[in-house]
């Protein structure tokens, strides 16, 4: 019994020790980082981080621990990057240490270090690479980016033109005519506005989105070590991403069906081609898994982030009257009623394109960005990042950086107009991220979204079924994506 009493005893100093040993270690680790709330055990930060509103109690922790600080998201120390300033110098000045992918919990079951917009490393680098290329070619040359555009704007009219100014609800007018855009560059050809399959999929990408940004996501992204075996919600996200891939790893069966290496049609063809190409290669990185995942990023990104756009822009302009009459008399000076807008048209519109990018920078769609990671030990304002920090560079807080935009809540197209009434270039203006992560579509988008107002505002009115004054523009939900709120409109033929 004494010797059985003095073993117990032995192994409790021992666990006692060890517990010691790794809490010690774990201090010491925490010193190296940037300040922050002390967290709990397990529970990291999760009394001062609200996971319905993350993003804001990053703004609040901002208060007291200034622009650079860290959080414990559960276990999971974060290094949380505030305002322009520091998040430049982290994604633009410190480009290549703050290269990698952060952990994304809620969406990795889905792609597991696969795909351009979460790989890592070369697979990444080759990826980025290869994917730029084609969406600069957009669709191998035979059709040029603002064509195509052009051509969905014309849909989307005649279907705005069917509704007789009658009340609609814009969400899946706008992400067919957007999703039409990208899927002409990634399968080659565009949908039918009523085809059940194309509504199922903008279904499961809006449903995704929403289903990213609730607080079930943001708990899951904390405690995904216990919550992916847990039944509920959180698991949605995994299905309606599952059934997306499996819908391109379709497609991608009907492009083999009919493949000529000589013909690409569309980026799925010249992945293709890269894929025999590199047969022979055991390491090679173009094979069906990245195929079928950066064909679902590109599609994902192009169909939701322009759409959201679009339809907070739509609140916007109808809650500010005003705009829209400056709006139309600037399309009439340049454009006229008839001609279909154009490119070349942005330069000679400078409040146009003013109010284009303050609706991008209110609107915010991505308001915490999606997290980075630093690829080696790095030192950052006086810390020490270990290799394989997650670092959260908050673009919200970029956009509404006061320093760089005198009324950083309001709607104020001024922001991005000089004395004269040209237009003025804004840097803290980064609602595509900045440094080497920048979206790939950058350019694809800001394109869109000129030709799409425009081109909208040029032959309808858009008239609100309230007040101006009571047009509320507060998001549906906040987290990892602001969801625009859902609302009706009628759009009346000038």
């Amino acid at each position: 019994m004494e010797f059985g009493g003095a073993i117990t005893i032995f192994l409790a100093l021992c666990l006692s020790c060890m517990l010691i040993l790794i809490a010690w270690k774990r201090v010491k680790k925490g010193r190296e980082l940037p300040p922050g709330p002390t967290p709990i055990p397990f529970l990291g930060n999760l009394l001062q981080v609200r996971t319905d509103a993350t993003f804001q109690s990053f703004m609040k922790l901002r208060e007291k621990y200034g622009s650079v600080f860290t959080v414990y998201m559960g276990p999971r120390p974060v290094v949380v990057l505030c305002g322009h300033e520091a998040v430049k110098e982290a994604l633009v000045d410190r480009a290549d240490e703050f290269s990698g992918r952060g952990e994304l919990a809620s969406v990795e079951r889905n792609f597991q270090g696969h795909g351009v917009a979460l790989a890592n490393g070369d697979r990444w680098r080759i990826l980025r690479r290869f994917s730029l290329t084609i969406l600069r070619d957009f669709g191998m040359g035979k059709r040029s980016i603002e064509e195509r555009i052009q051509e969905e704007a014309s849909y989307l009219l005649e279907e705005f033109r069917k509704t007789k100014g009658a009340p609609i609800e814009p969400t899946f007018f706008l992400s067919r005519t957007a999703s039409n855009v990208i899927s002409s560059v990634v399968f080659g050809s565009r949908f039918d506005y009523e085809d059940k399959q194309f509504l199922n999929l903008l279904r499961m990408i809006n449903e995704s989105f929403i289903e990213m940004s609730t607080p079930w996501a943001q708990l899951y992204d904390m405690y995904s070590g216990i919550m992916q075996y847990l039944p509920g919600r959180h698991n949605r996200i995994y299905y309606l991403l599952e059934e997306l891939k499996d819908f391109i790893a379709s497609r991608v069966k009907i492009n083999e069906a009919s493949f000529d290496p000589q013909n690409p049609r569309d980026f799925i063809d010249c992945f293709l081609i890269k894929m025999h190409q590199d047969k022979n290669n055991l390491h090679t990185e173009f094979n069906l898994k990245n195929l079928v995942l950066t064909t679902l990023n590109l599609f994902f990104a192009g169909t939701e982030t322009v759409s959201s756009t679009l339809r907070y822009g739509f609140l916007l302009i109808m809650k500010h009257p005003e705009v829209e009459a400056k709006i139309y008399e600037e399309i009439n000076q340049v454009i006229g009623p008839h001609r279909l807008p154009s490119v070349d048209d942005r330069v000679k519109m400078p409040y146009t394109d003013a109010v284009i990018h303050e609706i991008q920078r209110l609107t915010d769609i991505v308001p915490m960005g999606i997290p980075h990671n630093v690829i080696r030990d790095t030192h950052f304002r006086g810390y020490l990042l270990p290799k394989g920090t997650d670092v959260f560079p908050l673009l919200g807080s970029v956009l509404k950086d006061p320093k760089y935009f005198r009324y950083p809540d309001a709607f104020y197209p001024q922001h991005f107009l000089d004395e004269q009434g040209h237009f003025k270039k804004n840097e803290a203006f980064v609602p595509f991220s900045s440094g080497k992560r920048v979206c790939l579509g950058e350019a694809m988008a800001r394109m869109e979204l000129f030709l799409y107002f425009t081109s909208i505002l040029q032959n309808f009115s858009l008239r609100p079924l309230v007040s101006p004054a009571d047009i509320d523009v507060t998001p549906q939900i906040s987290g990892f994506g602001n969801i625009p709120p859902t609302y009706k409109l009628c759009l009346v033929a000038r």
